[in-house]
């Protein structure tokens, strides 16, 4: 099993390396790409140590699969190229995620859609992931018709830029910006570019990504994308109104028994999802449920998830074990 990684070198790439070093995915040779300025540099991988190729000569080594995570613009051009080769590629940039003729792809949700025909799959943005996690099962059970989410954003979904302008800031040390404004002690209300509705990127992909995923484009979702001083993982504040009424316990019971998630909500002991103890963890943590008092058949929740890892490379790891274990590639 011959395995690329595209854009090694990058935070994304790197915790890919990690977790398919973790979940001991069944490599016989390894392949690492990056930018022509990153070419012949060495990354270790499970003790031993890579040479990063260019994407012109990953391409001519035929991988089976190639793990993209290097921008949509590298997706848009290089994917098409790898899968022409034979190559399956599971891409992390929003470049083919709304793609009608792409599956978008939970494992947990939707792996099934999957066939060997499918060789360039869409891995989809970080927030959209832990939320839906959350959501498929419970959607299956009460029919989501409207869904309201907040966001609180680590600093790592933008990259190692992002984190070093934090750092800077701790330290008092005037540096490269990768915001428009100083995020140490400051939230920002805006993730990516805005839209003509006033809406940014971030907060569609939120909305166009929830539906697609669940096969359901009768929910209505709303986003408010917010970065914040942290690095652990994302949190979202998840507002749900359902056609049917529920029952809170019954939908702890749900949320506990569904793969990929850790429920912890427990009041009594202070325990609810954070960044702080979601760094590093793959699953999906949901707490703070809560009936809303406000509005008929509505439910609040509190959903974490370190960003990198289920929000990113984890996923792309489980959609290339799932096709591993389907004779899929």
């Amino acid at each position: 099993m011959k395995v690329a990684v595209v854009g090694a070198t990058g935070m994304v790439g790197e915790v890919m390396l990690k977790v398919l070093a973790e979940r001991n995915f069944p490599i016989t040779e390894l392949i690492p790409v990056a930018s022509e300025k990153s070419v012949g540099k060495e990354i270790e991988f499970k003790g031993n140590k890579y040479k990063v190729v260019s994407l012109d000569t990953a391409v001519s080594m035929k991988p089976q699969i190639a793990l993209f995570s290097a921008g949509g613009d590298t997706s848009k051009e290089w994917a098409p190229k790898f899968a022409e080769a034979g190559t399956t590629v599971i891409d992390n940039s929003s470049a083919w995620r709304m793609d009608p003729t792409k599956k978008l792809v939970v494992p947990e949700i939707n792996a099934g859609e999957l066939t060997e025909d499918d060789k360039i799959i869409a891995n989809p943005n970080c927030s959209t992931i832990q939320m839906v996690l959350a959501l498929a099962p419970l959607h299956k059970k009460y029919n989501i018709e409207r869904v309201v989410v907040s966001t609180y954003q680590s600093v790592t979904g933008t990259g190692v830029k992002a984190v070093k302008q934090l750092e800077n800031e701790y330290a008092g040390i005037q540096g490269e910006m990768a915001y428009k404004y100083p995020i140490h002690r400051n939230a920002i209300p805006q993730i990516d570019v805005f839209e003509d509705n006033g809406y940014t990127k971030e907060e569609m992909k939120m909305t166009r990504e929830t539906k697609k995923i669940l096969g359901d484009d009768s929910i209505k979702v709303t986003a408010t994308t917010v970065r914040i001083p942290t690095v652990g993982g994302h949190s979202e504040s998840v507002n749900v109104e359902f056609s049917n009424d529920f029952d809170v316990n019954e939908v702890r019971s749900i949320l506990h028994n569904t793969a990929g998630i850790t429920l912890q909500d427990n009041l009594d002991t202070f325990t609810y999802p954070m960044p702080l103890y979601a760094e590093g963890k793959d699953d999906v943590f949901v707490g703070r449920i809560r009936r809303d008092e406000s509005r008929d058949n509505t439910l609040n929740m509190w959903i974490v998830a370190d960003n990198l890892r289920k929000g990113a490379a984890t996923n792309a790891v489980q959609i290339a074990e799932y096709l591993v274990a389907n004779g899929l590639v």
